[in-house]
């Protein structure tokens, strides 16, 4: 029997693997000291940054796309500092790719967090105060162990919403096999070439893997004695 995938549906796969995981690290180490600030913060700010975090839920993908199109374009900030500095132009790249990625999942990886921070309270941190632990010591030995499973939640959640990227990664990427040719990209390409047997294997994976992150949130959810969102 042949092997149902050709080698550009396989390169696809690796860079959307490729894509998610990079994505999945950046937003855990961005979305963490973000989302301790929002649980923790009573400024003004806290409105205004919250409702920009969340942004992304509800901006249309390519408008969002666009707007970073622009921003990284020759004539776009971002792009005139990158032309400056000799690294070129990032749109169409799988560094752009990867920009328009965190910024699309962060909410995915922010509100988790953050409402696992919520949900400890100011009781154990206060005890740690107590016991004459500085607050970024508190934080790592207190605050992180205790949501865990909030950021196993985000790390799960940022993964799977980065796989299933369309409108942001063909604004800003474009469909380049081998570059920035993801999975989604992929099917709309077998579909365009009436490609069927190739779309559809595609897009049963992807319905097998959502399934499967629903699946394992769910099982996550039921752990008794866990902070989850």
């Amino acid at each position: 029997m042949a092997f149902p995938l050709d080698r550009q549906s396989v390169d696809a796969i690796v860079v959307t693997l490729e894509l998610a995981s990079l994505t999945t690290i950046v937003l855990l180490l961005l979305a963490t000291p973000l989302a301790w600030w929002l649980s923790q913060t009573r400024s003004w700010w806290r409105a205004p940054v919250s409702a920009l975090v969340t942004l992304p839920l509800v901006l249309p993908p390519t408008v969002l796309g666009f707007y970073l199109l622009v921003v990284m374009g020759p004539n776009g900030p971002l792009g005139r500092f990158t032309l400056a500095m000799g690294w070129g132009i990032w749109s169409f790249t799988f560094t752009g790719l990867l920009i328009g990625s965190v910024l699309f999942s962060l909410p995915f990886a922010v509100q988790p967090i953050a409402h696992a921070f919520e949900s400890i309270g100011q009781r154990p941190m206060e005890v740690a105060a107590t016991l004459r632990a500085r607050p970024i010591d508190a934080f790592f030995s207190v605050a992180l162990p205790l949501a865990r499973p909030a950021l196993v939640t985000a790390a799960i959640l940022s993964f799977a919403h980065t796989v299933g990227e369309f409108g942001v990664v063909l604004m800003i990427g474009g469909n380049i096999p081998g570059k920035t040719r993801v999975v989604s990209t992929e099917i709309y390409a077998h579909v365009e070439a009436m490609e069927y047997n190739q779309a559809h294997w595609l897009a049963g994976g992807m319905v097998v893997f959502s399934f499967a992150v629903l699946f394992a949130l769910s099982l996550l959810r039921r752990r008794p004695g866990r902070i989850m969102p």
